[in-house]
């Protein structure tokens, strides 16, 4: 069994020194505090939860709260909830779940009752009615996603605003005439999900840039619904020939519905999407898509935490950059669309 003293040897400290690291009692630089725990990793040394919480007067939890609602495509949420609990625990702490129902309640309780270190937030609305209560509490938080106002937060997620942007310049540097974002459920929306304002923003924007009529169109997250609008973008879009999707379900139903209306993809509408590169990767015709990043979002969120709770500062704003990885859902638009039936 790996010892105190092993991790102090090994990372060229003395004993005293890893034990201040653990329970932070005493200040000890960045650079011998990453060296310890560079140590503690490659030797894989576990202190006593028991005894490091009691001198440290910290639980070693970190709260997440998980968007669990409608309109939220739970698979991809659960990627995110896996990554901030494997980073979690690289930094030996555990993680207890929150739900959104929970709302300003659950956090208060939370921190009455010392359960928690410091909070994660996903799903977060442009006018969060948790921020002004996160801004209050004597714990660290980090939040997943961006509100109109981060001003005294500390926020990291995708730019969605960008991803927006980067679906519609493909589609304009392809030669499309016409483009339409098939986007998040409703009442995503009507919540002012801060996600999906940006990517329909970014959408909007890249669109006028590039002299592109455009339109948003919500849409609900079965295949019932991704049928329904795929008629309706035949029937009053006949130009239309580049679609963005901003709604992981319904990927490849809206396709399949693009399809049984009589149209080619790519040949005579292009199809582009924001999700998960497996759900691009897998479906039938692979989908030209912008990668949400959910390992990098989720460990950089706790690795953000970490150090607040070390006191060291850290960025208010983190914004991973976009990737869109080409695939054979994307081509040229027909100079001249047939008629279909």
């Amino acid at each position: 069994m790996v010892k105190i003293t092993d991790v102090a040897a090994h990372a060229g400290v003395s004993p005293s020194t890893v034990s201040y690291a653990l329970s932070g009692k005493r200040p000890i630089s960045a650079e011998t505090r990453q060296r310890i725990e560079r140590s503690i990793r490659e030797l894989g040394y576990t202190p006593h939860a028991g005894a490091r919480s009691l001198a440290s007067s910290r639980a070693q939890v970190l709260a997440l709260v998980l968007p669990l609602r409608k309109g939220i495509h739970v698979p991809v949420v659960m990627q995110f909830a896996t990554s901030v609990v494997t980073a979690a625990r690289a930094h030996d702490h555990d993680v207890l779940l929150l739900t959104q129902s929970e709302g300003e309640e659950g956090l208060l309780r939370v921190a009455r009752s010392a359960m928690a270190d410091a909070f994660v937030l996903m799903d977060v609305e442009l006018e969060d009615r948790r921020l002004p209560l996160l801004r209050s509490l004597d714990r660290p938080s980090v939040l997943i996603g961006f509100p109109a106002d981060p001003t005294g937060l500390t926020c990291i997620d995708l730019d969605f605003h960008r991803a927006g942007e980067a679906c519609v310049e493909h589609l304009a540097e392809l030669g499309h005439r016409r483009v339409a974002l098939v986007g998040s459920p409703p009442e995503v929306y009507a919540r002012d999900t801060g996600f999906a304002r940006r990517v329909a923003d970014g959408f909007r924007e890249a669109a006028d840039r590039a002299g592109l009529p455009s339109s948003v169109w919500p849409c609900a997250d079965t295949s019932v619904a991704a049928r329904a609008l795929a008629e309706r973008l035949v029937r009053e879009q006949p130009d239309l020939t580049g679609i963005v999707v901003h709604n992981e379900p319904i990927v490849q139903p809206l396709i399949e519905a693009l399809v049984a209306q009589g149209l080619r993809v790519p040949q005579d509408v292009s199809v582009t999407a924001i999700c998960p590169d497996e759900i691009a990767e897998q479906a039938p015709i692979p989908v030209t898509s912008v990668s949400i990043p959910s390992a990098e979002v989720g460990a950089g969120a706790v690795e953000l935490l970490m150090a607040k709770l070390r006191g060291q500062a850290v960025p208010e704003s983190t914004l991973l950059p976009v990737r869109l990885t080409a695939r054979a859902s994307t081509a040229p638009p027909p100079t001249a669309r047939p008629a279909h039936g």
